[in-house]
């Protein structure tokens, strides 16, 4: 198949750890990847960010980032990308009248919006990723929620508008229900861990119990929250990756905020900003651990605790969105309401005091990781989405070219 990855703002050649770098790009990077080693043709189309940056990229993994010209070539927030989707859209429909693709994949509503656009009349399937609902994301953060007026709009329009939505958690597929998906119109399938990559590993243990949280610092993580509890914990450290490099984290709002709560508890001793931590360096700053934190307010699906099962590592999270569906209460770790430093602070505390469940809890989470959450189980269960949208016409003939006169 000619397959087409549209993710506008999370480039999968992109750091991981800024304000808007996280799952996405590594799942978009993943998911690519792994459709080229299936024998598959991929391109990813994103938004031009960078004027140094090539048009067309091709990764180590084999397949291609084309960088789109939509609104200025330098770094915008997500949440004001909206204004250049239709100029997004009008590139993206002029390249596949150039070079036809089988089937676009969608990631984030934006995306969605741009590629539905783009494909109108072509007879090309779209489908649909949202990586996060503003229908969440509302709930949750009320009048602080940055999103544009339009978000949920669009979200409804294109539950009835693709082929195919294909969702990362079961939790989502009732949220999509109350948006108007129609029944059967969705896939779950899980964000996948490079098992090879995430795996146990013997590192150097920490002088005092060690908790970690890891990803981007921004307040819905619930990093306040772990900050709280561990005021409550004595002689327990906490170590928190993510944000901005740690040569810059004192200028960054989110991390003085956090730093000021731990002064204000008398934990600031205790607390320790790493900054962004690369990929490679991400599993053995887990297995350091003794037990992994992901306390977000809400999360769509919530890697972070997958790829510390994967290493084999306990996880305390919050009982929301993908991991009610990732995280088994009193196998591989426990689960707990969010907001709630009270109740993470006793059973952090139980947790630690109990060596024999930690390695229970690690090992059945390695177990798990593995027989579920491998990418190259996630892509083949992509790869017979993808199959069974296009129906008769995958991998059979090259697609024919579109008349010239294909427009909308």
């Amino acid at each position: 198949m000619r397959i087409a990855l549209v993710s506008e703002h999370a480039n999968p050649l992109a750091a991981i750890g800024g304000v808007d770098a996280g799952g996405q790009n590594v799942h978009v990077a993943a998911l690519a990847g792994g459709l080229v080693e299936r024998g598959h043709d991929v391109t990813v189309f994103t938004r031009r960010d960078d004027t140094s940056t090539p048009t067309r990229v091709r990764a180590p993994e084999g397949y291609v980032v084309e960088h789109v010209p939509a609104g200025p070539p330098t770094d915008v927030p997500k949440d004001e990308l909206l204004q250049y989707m239709l100029g997004f859209a009008r590139q993206l429909r002029r390249r596949w009248r150039e070079d036809p693709v089988d089937l676009v994949h969608a990631h984030f509503w934006m995306s969605g919006l741009a590629s539905v656009e783009a494909a109108a009349g072509t007879g090309v399937p779209v489908l649909q990723t949202f990586h996060a609902l503003g229908t969440v994301k509302r709930r949750n953060q009320g009048q602080h929620d940055g999103s544009p007026r339009a978000r949920v709009a669009v979200e409804r329009r294109l539950c009835s508008s693709v082929d195919r939505v294909i969702a990362t958690c079961s939790d989502e597929v009732e949220e999509l229900r109350a948006l108007g998906l129609p029944q059967g119109r969705a896939s779950v399938i899980p964000c996948g861990v490079d098992t090879d990559a995430f795996r146990p590993m013997a590192v150097p243990k920490a002088e005092r119990p060690r908790l970690l949280v890891i990803g981007r610092i921004v307040e819905r993580k619930g990093v306040g929250n772990v900050i709280e509890a561990l005021a409550e914990l004595p002689q327990v450290e906490l170590v928190i990756a993510g944000g901005p490099p740690a040569e810059v984290l004192d200028t960054d709002t989110q991390v003085v905020r956090l730093r000021e709560l731990a002064r204000h508890l008398g934990v600031e001793g205790r607390v320790r900003f790493v900054g962004s931590v690369g990929r490679d360096g991400v599993p053995a700053l887990m297995c350091s651990a003794d037990v992994v934190v992901a306390v977000p307010w809400y999360e769509p699906f919530g890697i972070v605790p997958v790829e510390a099962m994967a290493c084999g590592r306990p996880v305390v999270g919050s009982a929301v969105g993908g991991l009610l569906d990732t995280v088994v209460p009193g196998v591989t770790g426990e689960l707990l309401p969010p907001r709630r430093p009270d109740l993470l602070a006793v059973t952090l505390r139980d947790l630690l005091a109990d060596p024999a469940r930690r390695r229970a809890y690690a090992e059945a989470g390695r177990a798990r990781a593995v027989a579920i959450y491998q990418w190259r189980h996630v892509v083949a269960s992509t790869e017979g989405v993808y199959a069974s949208v296009l129906g008769p016409r995958a991998g059979c003939l090259p697609p024919a070219r579109l008349p010239s006169g294909v427009t909308r």
